[in-house]
């Protein structure tokens, strides 16, 4: 286990570090942030002072070295719009993320398992149906135009939710709405397709001839063999959900790390866009991490 540990933590670390070098070349032709944090009518010689202060008169190279020396120090340098640690900036909005994807992950998982079970024990059936149209309708709806739809109706036409913020229980239902559909939509498929497969297996037969209750062969018998499957989609969904966010975020003005990216973008705030991707990578690594811990608690020949 160690050693797997190792190789994914090494493999993981190349990765960042390829990511690192990619978007800090990219962020770079944005353009020049002074024209952002100096008036118009600046001086030549204010200007070229902003320069030499943040160091943008250096060769592209010279500020990657620079950076890299910085982050070797555990530097991550200052926020130009907000004039504070960019990586303090960073976990602040990311903490929002967290607790918006812990929200909603919670919500989809535990009914996308239930109702999938379920649909997949009477198969065909009017609830199989009903369950089977609205997750592939789920899947396929945009998550932007969802958001949009949401606020038209729910708070523009019917003024029973806030548009934007986070003060109050009501203004986290139509970001989690919207972040809810598409991974249950998906999650809920999966569930179904690899229940049957359990439920028609030999030893769940045998469990139903000797009389085992429908509950027990769906969630003791079946749902345990059938979630390996399952882990995989919960996982990848969620880390959609922390890279997703940016529109939901950015559309219900919701502070997390997706409308903090998408700021710091149009600000060419560049130490920040780099310190989300630092963040944002780092969480998808520990989370693919614990899927594949919980792959081996499930199935102990894994562990082999």
């Amino acid at each position: 286990m160690r050693s797997f540990l190792g190789k994914r933590a090494i493999a993981s670390g190349v990765s960042l570090l390829g990511l690192i070098v990619l978007v800090f070349f990219l962020s770079r032709l944005t353009g020049d942030p002074t024209n952002l944090y100096l008036p118009l009518d600046a001086s030549t010689e204010a200007r070229e002072q902003f320069r030499e202060m943040h160091g943008f008169n250096d060769p592209l190279i010279v500020q990657f070295g620079r950076y890299v020396a910085d982050l070797a120090q555990l530097n991550f340098g200052q926020s130009l719009r907000q004039a504070r640690p960019a990586m303090e900036v960073v976990i602040e909005a990311f903490g929002w993320t967290l607790c918006l994807a812990a929200v909603t992950m919670t919500i989809v998982t535990v009914s996308a398992i239930v109702i999938g079970s379920l649909a997949a024990f009477r198969v065909g059936g009017i609830f199989d149906r009903m369950a089977t149209f609205f997750s592939l309708v789920g899947a396929s709806a945009p998550d932007f135009w969802l958001a949009i739809v949401a606020i038209v109706i729910f708070a523009v036409n019917l003024h029973w939710l806030p548009t934007s913020g986070t003060g109050s229980v009501a203004h986290w239902i139509l970001p989690v709405s919207v972040l809810f559909i598409r991974p249950f939509g998906l999650i809920l498929q999966v569930v179904r397709g690899s229940m049957i497969n359990v439920l028609s297996s030999a030893y769940v037969k045998t469990a139903r001839a000797k009389g085992v209750r429908s509950r027990s062969i769906i969630f003791v018998h079946g749902l345990r063999n059938a979630m390996l499957p399952v882990i995989t989609v919960i996982g990848d969904q969620a880390a959609s959900i922390l890279n997703g966010a940016v529109v939901v975020e950015t559309v219900f003005g919701f502070p997390g790390i997706g409308k903090l990216m998408i700021d710091s973008i149009l600000l060419r705030d560049f130490t920040v866009v780099l310190a989300v991707i630092m963040v944002s990578a780092l969480a998808i690594f520990i989370m693919n991490l614990l899927i594949d811990l919980a792959y081996a608690m499930l199935d102990p020949r894994i562990r082999y």
